[in-house]
């Protein structure tokens, strides 16, 4: 019993929550062009002005070392309305992700 008590507080504390600007936010663009194998290109744009892109190459095709390099950038109005983008390419280095607001590694 006291378990269902907390579970329906949690419940009312969610619906009693401010809802996030972000909550009406509408697809204003979706192109994708993917087959589901090798290289692909997917772009999305929200009416909050949210926006991503992304292509994937195969690379190595038919060796051992075949593999997928992903490059791509978002960008995303902040709460203090700058728009900040995220700049990122993933293969066999890692996850690499560049931006004005990010952290710079050391020289």
């Amino acid at each position: 019993m006291k378990s269902f008590i907390v579970f329906a507080l949690f419940v009312a504390a969610a619906v009693a929550a401010p809802a996030s600007p972000d909550a009406d936010a509408q697809i204003l663009r979706y192109d994708a062009d993917n087959i589901g194998v090798g290289d692909y290109n997917n772009a999305v744009e929200t009416s909050n002005g949210i926006k991503r892109v992304e292509q994937g190459v195969l690379k190595n095709i038919g060796t051992e070392n075949e593999a997928l390099e992903v490059r791509g950038e978002f960008s995303y109005p902040g709460p203090d309305g700058v728009l900040y983008t995220v700049t990122y390419i993933a293969n066999e280095l890692g996850f690499q992700a560049s931006g004005a607001h990010l952290p710079q590694a050391p020289q």
